[in-house]
């Protein structure tokens, strides 16, 4: 008889206590059955607390590493306690519970990660003029290094399976704008990525992460990285 994958739910998290509470009671209500462990980055408020007293395991970086640091350790944790899959959800309020079982559905048929894509669906999601800039560059950089075409190469809304799970637990980025180097260096190692219409909401709280200044330096700076880091091509683990 077979048995049903271990997935666990990773959400990082850094001063989300006003949202994380509605975020992991949405889990609990939607997909029960499936494990939380919540990441608390160098949080100076009560995320920990709030994320405890929800019944999630709770992993506590003594300072704050960024989103690829927590997601790497959130893997790590994954990797360690035997899961078979890892779903990246966000502790904003952003993502859709309702919405996991499409991407696990996209790793069931085949693929070793499954992106959401927030374009993809029938609900308009608006960014603003510099991030939508940038998200086109994105596009083109990304089907350039990774032979690939993506509509939404820095969505966070993600399902990770085995064995590249494995290589995100020790190597996943731990700069900004994880996202897209992961994206570019798992197609070009030969994993099978696939991007899926899901939904997206506004935040329910907390603080964005993103100022346009912050972008603009922030994408110049993912073009050197990857440019350099992705040409150096690693085969797949069998």
């Amino acid at each position: 008889m077979e048995t049903e994958p271990r997935t666990v739910v990773v959400i990082p998290a850094f001063n989300e206590q006003e949202s994380l509470p509605a975020v992991l009671a949405e889990l609990a209500d939607t997909v029960p059955e499936l494990a939380v462990a919540v990441i608390d980055d160098g949080s100076a408020d009560a995320t920990a607390d709030v994320a405890r007293a929800a019944g999630a395991v709770v992993l506590r970086l003594p300072f704050n590493l960024g989103i690829g640091g927590a997601l790497r350790a959130g893997f790590r944790f994954a990797v360690e306690e035997g899961f078979d899959r890892a779903v990246q959800f966000d502790a904003d309020g952003q993502h859709d519970a309702s919405q996991i079982q499409v991407l696990l559905d996209a790793l069931d048929e085949g693929a070793d990660m499954a992106i959401g894509n927030r374009f993809g669906s029938s609900d308009d999601y608006e960014v603003g003029a510099t991030r939508g800039l940038a998200m086109r560059s994105l596009r083109w950089l990304t089907r350039r290094l990774a032979g690939q075409s993506f509509v939404d190469t820095s969505s966070g809304f993600r399902a990770v399976r085995r064995p590249l799970l494995e290589r995100f637990a020790t190597e996943y980025p731990v700069e900004y704008m994880d996202s897209v180097e992961t994206l570019i260096s798992a197609c070009r190692a030969g994993f099978d990525v696939r991007e899926v219409p899901t939904t997206m909401r506004a935040r329910a709280g907390g603080q964005p992460s993103n100022r346009s200044f912050r972008l603009v330096y922030n994408y110049l700076r993912l073009l050197v990285t990857v440019m350099s880091s992705t040409l150096r091509r690693r085969p797949r683990p069998t």
